[in-house]
């Protein structure tokens, strides 16, 4: 979905009521602000590339977490693409409708 329709979709349709992210030194909490948050930041130009290097899910089936490699592109006002790249990890929480949102990022 971040590839095909954007990451503010993404995140924002993936995230659990209760979810938090943290980006830098900011720690949204709730669906709500993280939602506040994407709509904010430019969509145009950004890219976001991840690929889970491992997965997996508690014995219970109702957590689990991800963890791999992510770039992240944008491009400025003057046309100069801006990578970063790192390790991301996600916890992720399996819901009562049975779909999977994550509750950290």
């Amino acid at each position: 979905m971040a590839k095909a329709e954007g990451i503010q979709k993404a995140f924002i349709y993936f995230a659990a009521d209760s979810a938090v992210i943290l980006r830098g030194k900011l720690l949204l909490k709730g669906k709500t602000a993280i939602g506040e948050h994407y709509r904010s930041v430019p969509a145009k130009g950004v890219i976001l590339e991840w690929a889970a290097d491992f997965a997996e899910v508690s014995a219970s089936g109702d957590l689990g977490y991800t963890y791999g490699k992510y770039t992240y592109t944008s491009v400025d006002s003057l046309g100069h693409s801006n990578a970063s790249a790192g390790i991301f990890h996600t916890v992720w929480k399996h819901q009562k409708n049975g779909q999977w949102r994550f509750v950290w990022d």
